[in-house]
C-alpha cells in the first residue's frame, strides 16, 4: 500500500500543491489513520458506510465546524483517488459523501482605522518590529494568501514597479502591485531589518524568523495575533482576514469585481463573490446615489 508520505510527494512534485495544502492534507490523512486505527478497520475493507460514520465522528464527536469536515472530506477523495489510481483500492469510498452544507455570511475584515492601528502599536525599534510592520503592510496591500507571503523570494520584488510575482495556487503566476508606504517599510526592511535576522545564514526568503530562517504561515499567525493583543480591537485575526480586508477596501472605493478577482488570484470569479459584500455606510452611499427617489 502506498503511503501517506509517497501521495505527499506526489501532490508536491506532480501537481504542484502548495505548501500550506500539502501539509494540511498531511494533518487530515494521519488523523484518519488514527481513527481507522483505534476503530480497527483498513483502507483495503472500508465501506461507504464507514466513510460516512467517520464524517459524523467529525461532525458529532469532534465538533469540527462545516468547513474543516469539508476539507477533511475533499483531502481523503484525493487520496483516495490516489489509491484507485495506482491500483491499491479497487473503490473511492469517499466519492459519494457529501460536504456539509456550510451556513452563509459575510467574511469577517478590518476597518483601515484598526489596521492603523495595529500598525501603530508595532515597535519598530527593532529588526522584528520593523518585519512586522511589513508583514502587516504586505498582507493588507497585496491581498496574498499566507502561502504566498511566506514564498516570496528576494527576486521576486520590483521596487521600482512596485510589484511583487506571487506563485499561487496550482503553481499559478500573477503580478500584485503595492503602495509608496508598503514600498518604503520594504526599502527599510531590506536594508537594515533583514540583513540583522539573516546574520550568517544565506536564502532569499523575503520574511525570516529570528533565526535567519524563513517564517512559516504558524509564524505568520503566531505574530498577528501578538500584534493584535497590544491594540484595543476586540476581533480574532488571521492572515485570510486581511485578505478580506484587502479585498473589501478596493470594493468599497469603487474597483471593479473582475479586477479584483485578479489581484486575488481566484481561478473563476465564483470564488471572489464571497467578497461582494460591501460595509454598509457604502451601501448607503450608493442606494441614495442610485435610487431616483432618494435623489434631494
Amino acid at each position: 500500500m502506498k503511503t501517506i508520505h509517497e501521495f505527499l510527494e506526489y501532490l508536491q512534485y506532480e501537481k504542484n500543491y502548495s505548501k500550506e495544502t500539502i501539509k494540511n492534507y498531511e494533518i487530515d490523512l494521519l488523523d484518519f489513520e488514527s481513527y481507522l486505527s483505534v476503530h480497527h478497520l483498513t483502507k483495503q475493507k472500508l465501506t461507504y458506510n464507514d466513510a460516512r460514520d467517520y464524517v459524523r465522528f467529525l461532525s458529532e464527536e469532534k465538533k469540527e465546524s462545516a468547513t474543516t469536515v469539508s476539507r477533511y472530506i475533499s483531502a481523503l477523495r484525493t487520496y483516495f483517488n490516489y489509491l484507485v489510481s495506482e491500483d491499491e483500492l479497487e473503490k473511492n469510498v469517499f466519492s459519494l459523501v457529501k460536504l456539509p452544507k456550510k451556513g452563509k455570511h459575510l467574511p469577517k475584515f478590518f476597518y483601515y482605522n484598526e489596521i492603523r492601528e495595529m500598525l501603530e502599536s508595532i515597535d519598530r525599534s527593532t529588526a522584528v518590529g520593523q518585519r512586522d510592520y511589513l508583514l502587516i503592510h504586505l498582507l493588507y496591500a497585496t491581498g496574498v494568501r499566507v502561502s504566498e507571503l511566506i514564498g516570496i523570494q528576494l527576486e521576486d520584488i520590483s521596487l521600482d514597479r512596485k510589484q511583487i510575482k506571487i506563485l499561487g495556487k496550482g503553481a499559478k503566476e500573477r503580478y500584485v502591485y503595492f503602495d509608496d508606504q508598503t514600498k518604503a517599510c520594504l526599502q527599510i526592511y531590506l536594508k537594515e531589518a533583514r540583513p540583522s535576522l539573516a546574520g550568517k545564514k544565506k536564502n532569499n526568503d523575503l520574511l525570516l524568523n529570528q533565526n535567519g530562517g524563513p517564517l512559516t504561515a504558524r509564524g505568520v499567525r503566531y505574530l498577528l495575533n501578538k500584534i493584535i493583543r497590544k491594540t484595543s480591537i476586540e476581533k480574532n485575526i488571521s492572515p485570510h482576514m486581511l485578505r478580506h480586508s484587502f479585498a473589501t477596501s478596493l470594493l468599497n472605493e469603487g474597483c471593479d469585481i473582475m479586477s479584483v478577482q485578479e489581484l486575488l488570484g481566484h481561478a473563476n470569479l465564483s470564488a471572489t463573490g464571497i467578497y461582494t459584500h460591501v460595509t454598509n455606510d457604502r451601501l448607503k452611499e450608493v442606494y441614495y446615489k442610485a435610487m431616483p427617489r432618494a435623489k434631494k
